[in-house]
């Protein structure tokens, strides 16, 4: 059973709901961190570049091994969110855009077989490639949602 037509479309769409968000708010005020403590939008949209590669890997390695475990991800420690961080606008989104199509690819190229396959994730245990997706496409929009809130943030105080 390949993956559900709402996985697929989201896999394909749903990261352009970034720019839906942020509209033509300038990159300055994406980067200014409106809630101390906590990321700024730029920042939650340049976790979402970094977190890719990570996911096509764990992806690339449930198909090559039988069950992995994977260990948390942690942004504030992987070099590629601090390098996303330096990155302009432009480029983080350019980047997740590719990163994205190599993900629905390799998604759309999987049979039911590779679909089945599993990995181990830290916290909520074993699951299939399907229900990865779901993790993945899920994590996506706790951030979008996170997103959202800062620049209807921002917008209030310009």
């Amino acid at each position: 059973m390949p993956l559900s037509p709402s996985a697929l479309s989201r896999l394909e769409f749903q990261h352009q709901t970034i720019n839906d968000l942020i509209g033509d708010l300038p990159e300055a005020e994406l980067r200014r961190n409106n809630i101390p403590g906590k990321w700024s939008a730029f920042e939650n949209i340049a976790h979402l570049d970094s977190y890719q590669p990570v996911f096509l890997w764990r992806l690339e390695k449930m198909q090559r091994e039988s069950n992995p475990r994977f260990e948390r991800y942690v942004a504030d420690q992987d070099p590629v969110f601090a390098a996303s961080l330096q990155k302009r606008l432009d480029q983080v989104l350019a980047d997740i855009d590719t990163r994205r199509s190599q993900i629905t690819a390799m998604y759309l190229s999987m049979d039911d077989a590779t679909l089945a396959r599993t990995g181990v994730h830290p916290k909520f245990g074993e699951f299939d490639l399907r229900r990865w997706a779901d993790f993945f496409l899920l994590h996506e929009s706790h951030h979008l949602y996170t997103i959202f809130m800062l620049v209807q943030d921002l917008r209030k105080s310009l």
